[in-house]
């Protein structure tokens, strides 16, 4: 095979040049709600939220950020990280009730040398893994094939961060 076709990349690609006069955080998303579902926030907390990567290793890649623009962790206030460690358990949660996982690959890079694509604002990734997820493309051809769409895993995620069920069991997470 020549050729893999991946049409939802070319928004990303034709969109490219657009802001290169002016380049600016893709995290820093601020307050505004009414562009959530087109840049694929799933749940805004108080000082993190929670959002699909534009380029998963696997179908349910979450990360989640914080609001404020913040390299690393250690700049962090207690608040901001003691949330994102609660809002992690509704990450996992979430995908374990919505897309059965086997597993979790659960980190952060920080750092050009680690491999951070957005080296000055930290996020934490969250990573659904099933057994022999690692196929031929990814390890032969450097390309990663998927079996949803983006909004389709939006649709099917942003249901679990809404129900009643999920806001009790973060209501437990929290005590």
């Amino acid at each position: 095979m020549e050729f893999l076709w991946s049409p939802w990349r070319y928004a990303y690609i034709a969109s490219a040049g657009a802001e290169a006069e002016a380049p600016r955080c893709v995290f820093c998303i601020g307050e505004d709600q009414a562009q959530d579902a087109q840049r694929l926030v799933l749940h805004r907390g108080i000082h993190n939220f929670i959002i699909l990567n534009l380029f998963p290793y696997t179908s349910g890649h979450l990360m989640i950020v914080p609001y404020a623009h913040i390299a690393s962790p250690v700049d962090a206030p207690a608040e901001q990280s003691n949330e994102m460690a609660q809002l992690l358990k509704r990450c996992i949660h979430s995908l374990q009730n919505e897309y059965r996982p086997q597993g979790f690959n659960v980190g952060m890079n920080l750092g050009l040398v680690a491999g951070a694509g957005v080296r000055d604002h930290y996020h934490l990734h969250v990573v659904p893994r099933w057994a022999g997820d690692a196929n031929f493309m990814t390890i032969t051809g450097e390309t990663r094939v998927l079996p949803e769409e983006l909004p389709a895993t939006y649709s099917r995620l942003k249901k679990t961060f809404t129900a009643p069920e999920t806001q009790r069991t973060q209501k437990n997470v929290e005590q």
